[in-house]
Parts: C-alpha cells; structure tokens; sequence
C-alpha cells in the first residue's frame, strides 16, 4: 500500500504577520514556519496506518527551497521519502495540479491532507485534487479505518457526525481528533538526514487567481464592563452596540 501525505509550509499561530510592497507581499522576516496543523493530523494518521499495514509514506509539498526544513520534519515523524515541487504554492488550483500529477506518477492508494491550510483557509485543495484523479475525495475526517480495499470514516457535519465508507484509492481532508500530533524523536532527526527528499520541476505555471492585496483585521475595541446587577444596561448594548439580540 502506498500512502502520500501533503503538507503546508505555514507560519506559526503565534507570529506577528505584517505585508510589505504596499499590502501585495506577506513579509516572511522573522516569521517562524511549521507543518499546517490539520496537516499534522493527517501525517500522525499515516504514520499510524504506515505502522499498522507496512504501507510506504511518502510526504509532499508544494514550495520553494525554504520548505525543505518542514519536509525534514515530516521525514523524522515518519515519512519514508519527500518530494517537494519546486513552485510557491500559487494558487489552489495550481496546488491542485501539481499534487495531481505527482499522484497519477507514482498511483498512491491513499492521499490524506488537512481539511485546510491556516495561512489561506480554502479548504479546496482535497475536492479539486479529488476531481482532477476522478477518485473520491471526503472532508473533513475525524476517524479512518481501512479494512482490505475499504476506507470506513466519520466526517464532521452540522449538528453531527455523517459516518462513511469508500473504495480505495481516496482522499481525505482531516482534523481532529483523527491523531495525536506526533513529536520527532533524535532518531528520528538523525535518519532524516539520509532519507529521500526528491525536487521536481511544476506541471505548469499557469495560474487562475491573482492576489491584488491584502488587509489585516481590525482591530479589537475596547472592553465595556457592566456591573453584575445593572442586567437591563446589559441588555441595552447587546442589543443596540453589540447587535446580538
């Protein structure tokens, strides 16, 4: 069985994020990058399903050469090779594309990836990908069994969980709690070094979408304190200020 696990170059939750080229950039400086964390589940699970079927895990990523640390995590976690391709990740369609090609090479049963990246938040990637194989494509998983050629999951939906099985070969967007994250341990690092980490050169790069700029939040107003027994002025500012009744 052989498993790819996609993986985003992301910065940390915890970063300042600030845009330069007059709000067309996103300023990398200083910035500390990670695995996407739905990514992180979707790795934790392969290793577990790598482990549990003597499957071979090969982890890919779209990015240019600064992503090769992230890849090198993604190897002493687990993974038994890497590819990255070499392109910053244009667009989720690009993304699409590329991971596609890479899969229809190298006929991967099973394609896991986070339900979403946390820097651009489209949560496309699986669907598209899915479309493109002509396989199936589920998210968000929250569980996954495989059973012979058969995929059992659950997915999250609202108000509930829609349980579903499916034919190898898939693809699965996850999130929690489908893993625990996995931390790399010294022999881990250390046999990262020799494994694999193949660059190929992108299909194409061609692009759909354009980035004209970006905007950051606004920022937070000041708190309104009430006093515990003043309930009608409560009232007055969630309804008026607040809007929420």
């Amino acid at each position: 069985m052989k498993i790819l696990v996609c993986i985003t170059h992301v910065p940390d939750t915890t970063s300042k994020i600030q845009f330069t080229e007059n709000n067309t950039k996103f300023d990398k400086n200083g910035v500390q990058f990670i695995i996407g964390p739905y990514d992180d589940y979707a790795l934790a699970r392969a290793v577990e399903l790598k482990e549990q079927l003597g499957a071979s895990l090969t982890a890919l990523n779209i990015g240019e050469a600064e992503t090769e640390p992230t890849l090198r995590k993604a190897l002493a976690i687990g993974a038994d090779d890497a590819i990255r391709v070499n392109s910053f990740p244009k667009d989720s369609f690009f993304v699409s594309k590329q991971i596609a090609a890479i899969a229809k090479q190298n006929n991967y049963d099973l394609i896991l990836m986070g339900r979403e990246s946390i820097d651009f938040n489209g949560g496309m990637v699986h669907g598209m990908v899915g479309e493109l194989l002509g396989i199936p494509s589920i998210s968000p998983v929250m569980k996954l069994e495989i059973e012979g050629d058969k995929v059992k999951m659950a997915r999250e939906i609202e108000g509930g969980k829609e349980y579903v099985e499916a034919k190898l070969p898939l693809i699965a967007g996850c999130q929690e709690p489908i893993a625990e994250w996995k931390i790399p341990n010294m022999r881990g690092i250390m046999s990262a070094r020799t494994k694999p980490l193949v660059v190929v050169e992108p299909t194409s790069d061609a692009v759909v979408t354009d980035v004209t700029s970006f905007i950051m939040p606004p920022a937070k107003g000041a708190v309104k304190l009430v006093d515990k027994d003043n309930v009608g002025e409560l009232v007055r500012l969630l309804k008026n200020e607040a809007k929420v009744l």
